[in-house]
């Protein structure tokens, strides 16, 4: 608990509205989206500026009051689960989108502005933010940035880094620092912009971001390739890329998310194929049709079995749709999902599918595996889901066995534990297996140098001994 000395500094910068240490709103800030993990905070603070976040951190700094900044808590990794107490800062207050700048293609906002909130504003005067998470209703950009979100376009566009261009951050000692800006090239010193983006709260508190803005594309088209092969869908996307074409979305889903999507959506689906590919290309019209009749033919020449182009914007929009409820669609079927994420090089695809389902079948778990908030089957991110029940402690000591299996499987294809998730709570123990114990050392280093009382998001990202999804009593 906060001693009543430390609460009351506190309530000196916030006032007694923005701050809340009842235990009905610690519960409430005691979980993420992160099946079966939670941790109680001491209390929740909303600070409604930047000299009020360093403020606060100067405080928790003096007394080791652990903090954790935290969006909409839609991440999956346990990353904003306050597994040490202290405070969970919000940003609901901190939400504005402070400039679109037309001139240098930036927009600046603060944390706490929803991620769709920034597409709809930007695309109003023919501008383009790509990142566009699964969760980008609710997410917010602070989020989106602490965990280096990617999305259904990532595959052409890159990733929330590729578009943070400049940063406010406070820092664990409460010192204020500005990175980068509105320009095209900067090399002065290190690149602390890019270290910050993905960093999951352990360096820093972003209290403003600079990000870039391209234009519109002009036109945009998607199609749908069915599959009775697994094998085939996956060769199919090695094969476009292969092909140097590099298409917006490319994404995968198997036959099992297949049914329960469509259930859900109910847009016409086929449940009847064992996979399919949902590509999308934009850009001039003369390249979309190019690109989009030669990925048709590939697909074909891999045994799709049909290939339909949708023939309305309307159509396009439901595929879209439909295949961002994946995740709500699944976690209808059993009372937990566990959705994790593993990425290999695209060449490795097809290997890497087959062995999902061969650790699913020798764990005896029930598997579907789908591109998920930017996991494109295109870029290498798939996104094995566990249909589980977190009261049956034995199936889930399975689940976790298949989980580990899977990293391992990814990693020995030349991938990673992680291409969007990110490590949190969830994947710390993995981390090593990735980085060796030389990486490890060389984070803690810089874990050590910005926040030597180790108060930022504590226990998130580095190793340890083992995973476990437990409630914490309340």
């Amino acid at each position: 608990m906060l001693t009543k000395q430390v609460k009351q500094l506190l309530l000196t910068i916030v006032g007694q509205e923005n701050y809340d240490d009842s235990k009905v709103e610690c519960l409430v800030y005691s979980y993420d989206a992160t099946p079966g993990f939670q941790a109680m905070p001491d209390a929740v603070i909303k600070p409604g500026s930047t000299a009020e976040v360093a403020a606060i951190v100067k405080v928790c700094n003096e007394y080791n009051v652990p903090i954790v900044p935290r969006g909409s808590g839609t991440n999956l990794s346990g990353g904003t689960c306050p597994t040490e107490g202290g405070l969970v800062l919000l940003f609901n207050r901190m939400n504005s989108l402070l400039e679109i700048d037309e001139e240098n293609l930036t927009a600046t906002v603060q944390p706490g502005l929803i991620t769709l909130d920034l597409i709809s504003a930007v695309e109003e005067k023919g501008l383009f933010y790509p990142p566009d998470p699964s969760s980008m209703k609710i997410s917010t950009i602070g989020g989106n940035i602490n965990e280096n979100s990617g999305g259904l376009r990532g595959l052409k566009y890159g990733v929330t880094r590729d578009y943070v261009i400049g940063l406010e951050v406070v820092l664990p000692n409460g010192d204020i620092i500005r990175t980068g800006g509105k320009l095209a090239k900067d090399v002065a010193g290190y690149d602390l912009t890019k270290l910050f983006v993905g960093s999951e709260g352990t360096l820093g508190i972003v209290t403003e971001a600079t990000l870039k803005l391209i234009p519109m594309p002009e036109t945009t088209k998607t199609m749908l390739a069915l599959y009775q092969d697994l094998d085939a869908a996956a060769q199919s996307v090695a094969k476009i890329i292969s092909n140097k074409i590099i298409p917006v979305t490319l994404e995968f889903l198997d036959r099992p998310t297949l049914i329960v999507v469509e259930d859900f959506a109910k847009i016409g689906l086929p449940t009847n194929v064992e996979a399919v590919l949902l590509i999308e290309q934009d850009g001039p019209p003369e390249v979309v049709e190019r690109d989009m009749k030669r990925m048709a033919d590939i697909c074909l020449e891999e045994k799709a079995v049909s290939v339909e182009i949708a023939e309305t914007e309307s159509d396009a929009v439901a595929l879209k749709t439909a295949r961002r409820t994946a995740l709500s669609a699944l976690a209808r079927l059993k009372p937990t999902t566990i959705l994790e994420d593993a990425t290999v090089p695209r060449s490795e695809i097809a290997k890497m599918v087959r062995a999902i389902n061969e650790i699913a079948d020798k764990h005896n778990v029930d598997i579907c595996t789908f591109g998920h908030a930017g996991g494109h089957a295109g870029d290498g991110n798939l996104h094995p889901t566990c249909i589980t029940d977190a009261r049956d402690h034995e199936e889930m000591e399975r689940v976790e066995l298949a989980f580990a299996d899977i990293f391992a499987a990814a990693i020995d294809l030349g991938g990673t534990i992680t291409g969007e998730h990110g490590v949190g709570a969830m994947k710390a123990p993995y981390l090593e297996w990735k980085l060796k114990k030389e990486g490890i050392d060389a984070m803690r280093a810089i874990k050590q140098a910005f926040d030597p009382n180790n108060i930022m998001n504590p226990g998130k990202v580095f190793a340890k001994e083992t995973r476990k999804r437990v409630v914490v009593s309340t």
